[in-house]
């Protein structure tokens, strides 16, 4: 019996990673809490934008202008600037906190690439221009509980799913090295290891613990890629002379285990 449901995706890389699907109860749950915060910006501009129109309208009255179309420019502005608003609030956190808003983040749950990867700044335009109809509609509501996958129209257009975080680290059922364990303590402070999402994390724990069944050719070429996108994402400027990508990726999930213990 299952009590969560599972996907399973496939990486660039060719490593299968399993998530839990956030469900719809954490979706709607994250949903609410960021309809209030987006009410409270909302409440905020439209008391700028009443006192900004009083005093426009007065001005346009005081020079005997005329002003009979003025309410609807008013009108047709604010509707614009509102609905600019309620896109840009999940494309500005879903783009610059790799996936998720405050609910989202509350409820431990956030968006991904239906490869594994975080998403971009046109994944989740897609999914805030598609929110109304989701919403309004309640269209989303059926789609997420009718699809495999639990994807609303704004995730099918955009190629995303919305799972819950990892919150702990699976032990190791591998080896490691005694230099891996020198070099992740040097990791620690060099290394922005706080730039590692836990499906990073579970990318680099997939292939140490595959790599002794891969052939020595596809082990080097896999392990010499991610060790350069891992390197990157850590903003890790130069790796010490001698070290193989095997031994960095060990340090790493070493150095992050480390971290995620403190």
């Amino acid at each position: 019996m299952h009590f969560f449901n599972r996907v399973t995706l496939q990486t660039p890389e060719s490593v299968e990673l399993d998530f839990t699907l956030a469900g719809i109860g954490n979706r709607a749950y994250a949903l609410f809490i960021d309809y209030i915060f987006l009410s409270a910006i909302l409440l905020v501009f439209l008391i700028v934008w009443a006192v900004f129109s009083i005093q426009l309208v007065a001005l346009i009255e005081t020079i005997a202008l005329n002003n009979s179309s003025l309410n609807l420019w008013l009108i047709a502005i604010l509707s614009l600037i509102t609905f600019s608003i309620y896109v840009g609030y999940f494309v500005f956190f879903e783009a610059f906190w790799r996936g998720q808003t405050p609910g989202k983040r509350y409820v431990k749950i956030r968006v991904i690439r239906d490869d594994g990867r975080p998403i971009r700044l046109q994944h989740s335009t897609l999914r805030a221009l598609l929110r109304p109809v989701d919403d309004i509609l309640f269209l989303g509501v059926f789609l997420i509980t009718l699809t495999r996958k639990e994807k609303r129209l704004g995730d099918l257009v955009a190629g995303t799913i919305v799972i819950q975080e990892e919150q702990q680290v699976t032990a190791k059922t591998f080896s490691v090295s005694e230099n891996a364990e020198v070099l992740a303590n040097k990791l620690q402070m060099e290394a922005d290891l706080s730039s590692l999402l836990p499906e990073d994390f579970a990318v680099i724990r997939e292939y140490l613990q595959r790599r002794e069944a891969m052939i020595p050719e596809a082990r080097t070429e896999l392990s010499r890629k991610l060790a350069k996108q891992v390197k990157e994402v850590i903003a890790l400027e130069n790796v010490p002379p001698g070290v193989s990508a095997n031994l960095f990726l060990e340090a790493v999930y070493l150095a992050y285990q480390q971290q995620s213990s403190t």
